[in-house]
């Protein structure tokens, strides 16, 4: 998975979060069924996106949903999932921007394609992909050679950069690239007046794709030698941000342009959600179950705050016992399995997605746990619409949040 949008489960309600995972279910599966088991590895959340848009501004008819068998990445349940045109445009999209990611790497000798059989393979992977994606591009009227030229523009603008040279010059490719599949979806949805206004909102996503990009990997970068616009332009983090910030607010006003049936979860993943993005790039939140909550600009969080925030577990032991938790320690386990049998159990359990998101017993111990995304408290409120606080300034409405707050906006 990769992408810049990711939601943390509990800031969506149980409604939005089920709908998420269609699309993110959905994509996968279109993946699967136009170009075979290999392409699903570039299922992304950032891809999801065009379905959603897609879905967001269609009518509603049967046929609109269908339940997937059961899936070791969903704990071997069933599922709904979103099918169809917009599904279809979500994968071609997604494999030619994998095409490029895979390139970009190539490129950058990172790891092992410094070798140069292993680089020749992952271009033979990535002309593959291109391929295909224009394939299915085809059969759905978007021409894929939009992105393919943006990407290959990319390359050579990165050789010319320079210290004083325009950061938006360097993401003016990406910001191409995302314009044209964010109209599409417009024309695949029937509502051609939403292309312009998506454009934008389009364009602007793929600025700040680029410019979160750069931010997260720029240490990395410098330590590998690898090149990163902020540094190649001699662009700062504080520039990066404010590029950023106008970028959010771009987006927000784009959307307010174009005609959509039912917006709730696009509005939450392109405003609330991409704003969180924002933050935790440039190290300004926690996830708010964790403790500290929101981190402000320039202050330093609390000790134990991890600023990476919405995945993974808090620091320390996450078993050890919280507020209203019996006092003393805990009973000693028994039946403990060895030490083999339980990495065995835990690799079972981990690919079933249990250790996230339900309940298991213990592969060493047998007690029953609770999954990682059961310690998250988000409140009554979903904190996605900071209802009751600031949200009059985002939002028409709370009704993105399906929480039944008034925030009176």
């Amino acid at each position: 998975m990769f992408g810049i949008v990711r939601p943390c489960a509990h800031r969506l309600s149980e409604g939005l979060r089920a709908e998420w995972m269609a699309h993110l279910c959905g994509l996968c599966l279109a993946l699967r069924s136009d170009h075979g088991q290999f392409a699903r590895i570039v299922t992304n959340y950032d891809g999801l996106i065009v379905s959603v848009l897609t879905e967001a501004q269609s009518e509603r008819t049967t046929g609109w949903r269908r339940t997937a068998g059961p899936c070791p990445l969903r704990a071997m349940r069933t599922a709904p999932v979103a099918r169809g045109e917009g599904a279809r445009l979500a994968a071609a999209v997604s494999l030619v921007l994998a095409s490029a990611k895979v390139r970009d790497h190539v490129a950058d000798r990172d790891g092992l394609l410094k070798r140069r059989p292993a680089a020749a393979a992952a271009r033979r992977v990535a002309a593959g992909w291109d391929r295909a994606g224009a394939r299915t591009g085809a059969q759905l009227g978007f021409d894929t050679a939009l992105l393919v030229d943006a990407v290959d523009r990319q390359t050579g603008i990165e050789l010319l950069a320079g210290p004083g040279t325009p950061l938006l010059t360097v993401t003016e490719p990406t910001e191409t690239a995302t314009a044209a599949a964010f109209a599409h979806t417009a024309i695949l949805a029937g509502k051609p007046q939403n292309a312009e206004p998506l454009a934008e909102a389009g364009r602007l996503f793929g600025r700040l794709a680029h410019l979160l990009d750069a931010v997260e990997d720029q240490e990395a970068d410098a330590a590998s030698g690898a090149w990163n616009p902020l540094t190649a332009t001699g662009t700062s983090r504080a520039e990066a941000r404010r590029l950023c910030d106008d970028a959010l607010r771009g987006v927000r006003l784009a959307l307010r342009d174009a005609e959509f049936t039912d917006d709730k979860l696009a509005h939450v993943l392109l405003v609330h959600e991409l704003r969180q993005s924002v933050d935790r790039a440039f190290g300004t939140t926690a996830c708010s179950h964790q403790a500290g909550g929101m981190v402000l600009d320039g202050v330093v969080p609390p000790s134990g705050v991890r600023q990476a925030g919405s995945f993974g577990p808090p620091p320390g032991n996450p078993y050890a016992p919280g507020p209203g938790s019996p006092a003393g320690p805990p009973q000693p386990p028994r039946d403990r399995r060895g030490l083999i049998v339980g990495c065995l159990v835990w690799a079972g359990l981990a690919c079933t997605c249990q250790m996230c998101c339900g309940t298991f017993n213990d592969p060493w111990s047998h007690q029953r746990r609770e999954g990682l995304c059961s310690q998250c408290d988000c409140g009554d409120c979903c904190d996605a619409c900071d209802c009751c606080s600031n949200c009059g300034d985002c939002c028409d409405s709370c009704d993105c949040c399906d929480c039944g707050c008034d925030c009176s906006c």
